[in-house]
């Protein structure tokens, strides 16, 4: 399916929410569900504050989906909402709690060794943005996970496109640096 005619897909859904079309919101909810918990998987750790904010997320989408205005795609709308949910959880002081990994897990039936070596990437990485401050975890996490531009991040996150492209170039290098001392730690 192109992507005009999923937006022009996801426009009408979103009409039919506001309209209080409940099915309409199940498919939406269906099909933002994992995406949103990847991306609130990558801010925070906490199972329960993952869960939590798909929710309040999709609640705010169920009772303002009439203010959406089209001046961007919907899924930005719905990712602005889960990035000021999510912020707002951060700030609340929960205590981060492990993931389960499996939620990220590519198990594609390679030899164990590969798997091994993978997942032990994956996790050395995660513990790498985990490090990031959240406004640029959330930048890195939506351009690399979630296939976002600039200025659709820039809309997300509620800031300049620069502040975007700022915030990637110290993120970049700040990951860069962890990376780099793990590997050499672990020699």
């Amino acid at each position: 399916m192109q992507h005009g005619q999923h937006e022009k897909d996801e426009v009408a859904l979103l009409a039919r929410v506001s309209a209080g079309d409940r099915l309409a919101f199940e498919a939406l909810y269906r099909s933002y569900f994992s995406r949103l918990s990847r991306f609130i998987g990558r801010m925070t750790r906490n199972a329960a504050l993952i869960e939590e904010v798909v929710n309040d997320t999709m609640l705010v989408v169920w009772q303002k989906a009439a203010s959406f205005d089209g001046s961007c795609k919907v899924s930005t709308w719905i990712f602005a909402i889960a990035y000021r949910k999510t912020l707002k959880g951060l700030k609340a002081g929960d205590d981060p709690v492990e993931s389960d990994a499996s939620l990220y897990e590519d198990d594609s039936g390679n030899q164990p060794e590969q798997a091994i070596g993978r997942h032990q990437l994956r996790q050395t990485v995660a513990d790498a943005l985990d490090q990031l401050p959240a406004a640029q975890r959330a930048v890195m996490v939506l351009t690399y996970y979630h296939d976002m531009a600039y200025s659709e991040i820039a809309e997300v996150v509620e800031c300049p496109l620069n502040t975007v492209k700022t915030r990637m170039f110290h993120a970049r290098h700040r990951l860069k640096d962890l990376l780099w001392n793990e590997r050499e730690s672990t020699r």
